[in-house]
């Protein structure tokens, strides 16, 4: 899969860190500090420095190889070249269908916060996700250029309300809340770890877009360490202010940072925390979706996905084709969903084994292509390890993989005998 010589290098430091960010730090702020809290209690934050620790590895794998083989197809390149293309494809196809679902999902999530933050009915829920999704495609139409520098006021703007968040309520911390520290045994520290994971998917998705970026080799490494930074710190000061407050327990981990905001900002409160839900599900969305559909764009010129997912623009040499499809996906998971017979719940469980397989795949990857570096190898190595045993906590969502796997393999044994 060679490099696409349709895109332009426009993405400097600063555009790639926003984009980093924007991916990484989507909702799981909102909900993710009560609901560990709720596990782990105080111990929540041992939690949160575990996952802090362990994620670097597998944001620098990532980087390290999108500074030495910058394509649009991202992991999926990086498994053809190390391996073969049939299997780079198939990582493609997961990281292409965890999107279909996941973006969606992402934006149900956030508008679901919007609306409980606002007062709106819940018929309003759907319709703001439609409207961050599109805002998401509309953007990506016009290049990364233009969406790069959106993503920095994007993450600027959210990267404020947080840390305004933390200073307000700051002082409303108790010490007292810290005590016990393990208020449900030890071993609610691993169970909290394994839900504070998915707060650091993400990193994979930025794979998709290096190729645009002016120097891969100079910023990506960069980007990846001052994004993982601004993440792993920006998570951690609002864990601990919302142990430190108590803001979680029935009827407020879910919604834990609505109350640090409120508590923060007086009357203005409601105001930012829809413009912070809006924001956190904006950001990865962009991210995302410019992902996908440069993924698809490299899937297709290569006959492991339809042909029309090739189409460009002819004026900003954007992937179409990969927007009108991706478009079209979403309108149908959000119809499924209006019907009632799908959960929240049931959905984000879907796109969670296609994309650990992914991170899978990137990181055997990491361990053949980066094998001359002791640093790369041994983060992939150890990313490796770290996904593998996440892959045990999955239970029935490897069905989901198995279905992919069966459609991409009828893809590949009719569609391209056809070509």
């Amino acid at each position: 899969m060679n490099i696409s010589p349709t895109n332009r290098s426009s993405l400097r430091l600063t555009h790639i860190t926003a984009l980093y960010v924007g991916a990484v730090f989507g909702c799981g702020i909102l909900i993710l500090p009560g609901l560990a809290a709720d596990i782990a209690g105080p111990a929540s934050l041992i939690s949160w420095g575990f996952v802090i620790l362990l994620a670097f590895p597998m944001a620098l794998t990532m980087g390290l190889l999108s500074a030495q083989y910058p394509n649009d197809g991202g992991v999926s390149f990086f498994v053809t070249r190390a391996f073969n293309e049939r299997t780079g494809s198939l990582i493609g196809w997961f990281f292409l269908v965890s999107t279909i679902i996941g973006v969606p999902v992402l934006a149900l999530t956030g508008s679901g916060y919007i609306t409980s933050a606002l007062g709106l009915p819940d018929s309003f829920k759907v319709w703001i996700a439609i409207s961050i999704i599109f805002l998401g495609i509309f953007l990506n139409y016009f290049g990364m250029k233009i969406t790069g520098q959106i993503q920095v006021v994007v993450v600027l703007s959210t990267v404020c309300i947080i840390i305004g968040a933390f200073m307000g309520s700051y002082g409303f911390v108790d010490p007292s809340n810290f005590i016990p520290l393990f208020p449900h045994g030890t071993l609610s520290i691993g169970y909290a770890t394994t839900l504070l994971f998915w707060s650091y998917i993400g990193w994979e998705a930025v794979t998709h877009i290096a190729e645009e970026f002016e120097d891969p080799k100079r910023d990506v490494v960069r980007g990846t360490i001052i994004a993982s930074i601004i993440i792993g710190t920006l998570y951690f000061l609002t864990a601990y202010v919302v142990v430190g407050t108590h803001m979680y327990g029935p009827g407020i981990s879910e919604v834990s940072l609505l109350h640090l905001i409120g508590m923060s900002f007086g009357q203005y409160g409601l105001f930012l925390t829809g413009v912070t839900g809006l924001f956190v599900c904006l950001a990865p969305s962009i991210s995302y979706i410019g992902a996908a559909s440069r993924l698809g764009y490299s899937l297709a010129i290569h006959g492991y996905a339809p042909s029309f997912l090739a189409k460009l623009s002819p004026r900003y040499y954007t992937q179409t084709g990969g927007l009108i499809f991706l478009s079209c996906c979403f309108l149908l998971i959000f119809f499924i969903y209006s019907t009632g017979y799908v959960s929240l719940a049931f959905l984000i469980q879907l796109p969670n084994a296609t994309f650990i397989l992914t991170y899978i795949g990137g990181c055997a990857a990491g361990m053949v292509l980066l094998r001359d570096s002791r640093l790369g190898f041994c983060v992939s190595a150890m990313s490796l390890i770290l996904t593998l045993v996440v892959l045990f906590f999955i239970s029935w969502a490897i069905l989901f993989p198995i279905f992919v796997t069966a459609i991409w393999c009828l893809f590949c044994n009719i569609y391209k005998k056809k070509r």
